[in-house]
């Protein structure tokens, strides 16, 4: 499931719910390219600590964990069906 998250400046971020492949292939790369600095530093030392097993982890959960971080930072879903999804997924209160 994909859904969209729009802010007051109406910039749209379009983000998918549930296991990440990207995550799984490229690791810490995918939160470099999406500017999470953060993220990108855990993933690359737990990668190294755990020989990489820690990046099969991050591909279950990095996706939900990137969703709130867009809505701590004021996104919000952008359609109807986006907050379904959220709301049946845990993401927001309903």
């Amino acid at each position: 499931m994909i859904v969209q998250l729009v802010n007051s400046d109406d910039q749209i971020q379009t983000v998918k719910v549930g296991f990440s492949w990207t995550v799984f292939f490229f690791g810490f790369l995918v939160p470099i390219c999406r500017g999470d600095a953060k993220w990108a530093i855990i993933m690359f030392a737990a990668s190294l600590l755990t020989l990489c097993l820690a990046q099969l982890v991050f591909s279950f959960t990095y996706n939900g964990t990137w969703i709130r971080e867009l809505l701590s930072r004021g996104y919000k879903p952008a359609n109807e069906y986006s907050k379904a999804v959220l709301v049946a997924n845990g993401y927001i209160a309903g």
